[in-house]
């Protein structure tokens, strides 16, 4: 069952004389009455949905606008990974694609609520994260037990099983944009490695290098105008910087939480979500402390590195660790001043919004660098660098 609860609106601060507009809590939306988690808030590609995935294992939908609750997709019988929409709007616009502990890649009809296609390791194997990619767009990579398993999706065949390369849980594959046939893999061994899928895949010949973080990977993503650099969060809430193609590091921040609790006035931060990066060289990390409060952190990607104060601060929607924050670009919720959502172990959903007529201040606000400002040559239909 699904509760709305409307929210009491809140102001800006303006800190460092910095240009800020109003932001407050929209609304926000009790996933359900137990005990369950929000995990990963994912939107479609024209941005008519958002897919949320919970700890009970099942995948609801909702409208990003208005928040109302159209369905959810249940078959999953262990914790969901990763989802996403199909990239392809021509051809599958109505797909969305999760994997899970339990085994499957699976494909879900959003219209029907339907599950329409479904790969299965059939070995006891956990799939932590997938990819869709390959020269021919034919491609599906998954990340699992300390390994990486390749389908032709098209008829879900098996036709690679990388198993030499990492020792331990593969957390995220991603296949390169505007370089497809390219594959990058983390683990939590520590090591990224590339490789290309081109031909027969095997380890022996198609791993290209090695990036060794040194630490246990939690996420990865991809930055730069012709996306050549990477982006590396670890499990121990470092940050760091790499030239995927030659393998240099351009920064390594060790500090990362430290610096970024020296950044804001609020609580430490404990834990980083995320990171966000718009388009070009620009980066945020997206970090949060337990008692539910997030902010967006600036990077320097120059010299040594650096974080700048926080350009954006969520506080109020959660009481508990958020796990999941998705941005709205300003085609889509610039409209309706719509900022973003929010989602975490509270089992909330916050929707965030800019409000020109509140005149309550409270703990939250954003700069100009994250409302007013667009990012720089931004497609409608562009690629997610995530």
């Amino acid at each position: 069952m699904e509760r709305e609860e409307e929210a009491s609106e809140m102001e800006v601060e303006v800190q460092n004389q910095r240009q800020v507009k109003k932001f407050g809590l929209k609304n926000s939306i009790q996933t359900n009455f137990g005990s369950d988690y929000v995990f990963q808030i994912v939107p479609k590609f024209d941005w008519t949905a958002i897919a949320v995935s919970l700890s009970t294992n099942t995948v609801k939908l909702y409208s990003p606008v208005t928040g109302q609750y159209y369905g959810e997709c249940k078959g999953h019988s262990d914790t969901v990974n990763q989802i996403a929409f199909s990239s392809d709007s021509a051809v599958s616009p109505h797909l969305l694609h999760s994997c899970s502990s339990d085994g499957t890649i699976r494909s879900w009809d959003t219209r029907s609520f339907q599950q329409v296609s479904c790969i299965d390791t059939g070995n006891d194997q956990e799939i932590f994260s997938f990819s869709y990619g390959g020269a021919s767009d034919h491609l599906l990579a998954g990340g699992c037990k300390e390994q990486v398993l390749l389908w032709d999706w098209r008829n879900s065949k098996q036709v690679a099983c990388l198993e030499e390369s990492h020792g331990d849980d593969v957390t995220q594959v991603r296949f390169v944009p505007n370089n497809p046939n390219k594959l990058l893999s983390a683990s939590v061994d520590g090591l990224i490695c590339l490789f290309n899928t081109e031909g027969d895949i095997n380890d022996d010949d198609h791993l290209e290098s090695v990036i060794n973080i040194g630490t246990s990977i939690g996420k990865i993503g991809f930055l730069g105008d012709c996306y050549k650099k990477l982006w590396c969060l670890t499990h121990i809430e470092t940050l760091s910087v790499w030239n995927w193609q030659d393998g240099s590091c351009e920064i390594n921040l060790e500090k990362a939480r430290e610096l970024a609790s020296d950044s804001w006035t609020q609580d430490n931060v404990d834990y980083f979500v995320d990171c966000h990066c718009p388009g070009g060289d620009d980066l945020w990390m997206i970090g949060g402390t337990c008692a539910g409060t997030i902010g967006y952190f600036p990077v320097n990607c120059k010299g040594s590195g650096s974080v700048g104060s926080a350009e954006a601060i969520l506080g109020g929607g959660h009481i508990d660790v958020v796990r999941s924050v998705l941005r709205m670009p300003c085609e889509y919720g610039g409209a309706a001043g719509l900022f973003g959502w929010t989602g975490g172990e509270d089992g909330r959903l916050c929707c965030w919004k800019s409000d020109e007529n509140s005149t309550e201040i409270n703990r939250s606000w954003t700069s100009s660098e994250l409302v007013v400002k667009p990012p720089k040559n931004r497609k409608k239909n562009r690629h997610s660098p995530y």
